[in-house]
C-alpha cells in the first residue's frame, strides 16, 4: 500500500513537472512566433526606412523579415513560404519616369 502511494506521488510529481515544461515551452514558442523581426537593428525601438527614388527607378521592399538584403527583398520569403505555407512577397514600389 505504501509502496503504491509513493508510486502514485511519483507518477504525479512527474507529470505536473512535464505539464509545467510542457507550458513553458508552448508559452515561448508561441512568443517567439509573435516576433517577426529576429535580427534587424534589434537595438532600434522602431525599424523604419525612408528613401527617395528618381523618376525611372524601381524598389523591391522585404516584408518578410529574412532579407539578408533589408530593407531590400533578395526573395528570402520564398525558403519561408515553402516552409510555413504562407503566401508573403515583397513590396515593389515604381516612380514613372517624367514626361
Amino acid at each position: 500500500m505504501k509502496l503504491n502511494l509513493l508510486l502514485a506521488a511519483a507518477i504525479a510529481q512527474t507529470a505536473n513537472a512535464f505539464t509545467f515544461v510542457r507550458q513553458s515551452t508552448s508559452a515561448t514558442r508561441l512568443y517567439a512566433e509573435g516576433i517577426i523581426n529576429e535580427s534587424i537593428d534589434k537595438e532600434s525601438p522602431k525599424v523604419a526606412t525612408m528613401e527617395s527614388l528618381e523618376a525611372g527607378s524601381k524598389k523591391v521592399y522585404c516584408r518578410c523579415w529574412q532579407s539578408g538584403t533589408f530593407p531590400l527583398c533578395d526573395g528570402a520569403h520564398m525558403k519561408h513560404n515553402e516552409k510555413t505555407g504562407d503566401n508573403v512577397g515583397p513590396l515593389i514600389v515604381s516612380v514613372p519616369k517624367s514626361e
